[in-house]
């Protein structure tokens, strides 16, 4: 049996203090660049340092854990990468200056679990890294999955303030948390292990209400055309709120946009579990209903890939609903 209110409060903390380390190398892209001598290696850098943090919290707070995640210690270990291993443990003894090499890589090497359907974490150490390059919104993902669905997620996300009159696409220092258990709803607390969190809830919208949607900077993300014409069809269509990341199920689960529609580009993408797990739960426990575009639940059962699924529809219930609708008719569904 899991301690769910355990395990959250475990994935605040992990979440919370490798948002703290990945904002460190964020302020620093030009130092991180120079050593390195590669213009991505900032992201680089953070995701490996973030993922070590992950790591080292959940097997302290919580023992032996199955954790998949993106990254792995092998490419750091290659000579011509020393410069980036010295850059990723530094980043990483910001918060724990007692650990050695090995124990940074050690700690990486905890997210080289396999799915399982009697639970496992998932991790996306950064989501959204141009976002992360570009001073913007990214997130770090951290879910826990039993069977087909998540039921612990908690979601960090570094620069987007709790306060909604900041612009999306302004950094705010202090950032925020979105936190949930399936079944038990869903909180945002300000970045920080410690701040309160409170209860966030969606509810249905006006029917004069313009729909807002929660597009991607990274345009490439989704067939932006197909987009238009699904808001063609229910008309009214807000301004849109352009982020990277996970950060966006966050930013429709608390009311500053409605939707979150990820249309497929091709026919063999397949989402991963990791970029989907904590913030999808983040959503539905707000209140809102998520899908693929087929009006399907996501199923995380599947192992690494959201294989049965295609593409991601995240909104209030009678936006979602109007959108399924809607993708039906434009035939956008179709496997």
């Amino acid at each position: 049996m899991h301690d769910h209110t355990r395990y959250l409060a475990a994935a605040h903390k992990a979440v919370a203090q490798a948002a703290i380390v990945c904002d460190r190398v964020q302020a620093d892209l030009e130092r991180v660049r120079s050593i390195t001598k590669d213009d991505r290696s900032p992201v680089t850098v953070a995701d490996f340092a973030s993922q070590a943090i992950v790591g080292r919290i959940l097997t302290e707070e919580l023992g032996e854990v199955r954790l998949v995640a993106e990254e792995d210690s092998a490419a750091l270990r290659e000579p011509e990468r020393a410069a980036h291993l010295e850059a990723v443990v530094r980043a990483v003894r910001h918060l724990y200056p007692e650990m050695t090499t090995d124990d940074v890589l050690a700690a990486i090497d905890v997210g080289n679990g396999e799915p399982d359907h009697a639970g496992v974490w998932t991790l996306d150490p950064i989501d959204g890294t141009k976002g992360f390059l570009r001073g913007q919104q990214y997130a770090v993902s951290l879910g826990f999955i039993e069977g087909a669905h998540p039921t612990v997620g908690a979601l960090a996300c570094p620069n987007l303030s709790v306060d909604q009159t900041v612009p999306v696409a302004e950094a705010d220092a202090a950032g925020s948390i979105y936190l949930a258990i399936k079944g038990q709803g869903c909180s945002e607390a300000q970045g920080g292990t410690d701040a309160g969190a409170k209860p966030i809830r969606r509810t249905d919208l006006d029917a004069d209400h313009a729909v807002r949607v929660c597009a991607s900077v990274e345009k490439a993300h989704s067939s932006v055309s197909d987009t238009d014409r699904v808001l063609e069809i229910l008309g009214n269509p807000g301004e849109p709120v352009r982020l990277d990341s996970q950060a966006k199920y966050a930013v429709v689960a608390r009311g500053q946009a409605d939707a979150y529609l990820r249309l497929p580009t091709r026919k063999d993408y397949v989402e991963r579990i990791w970029d989907h797990a904590a913030g999808s739960l983040v959503a539905t426990e707000s209140g809102c209903a998520v899908s693929d575009v087929r009006g399907s639940p996501l199923d995380f059962s599947q192992g690494k890939g959201l294989e049965q699924n295609a593409g991601i529809v995240c909104a209030t219930p009678d936006v979602h609903a109007r959108m399924i609708e809607a993708i039906r008719e434009l035939g956008l569904a179709k496997a």
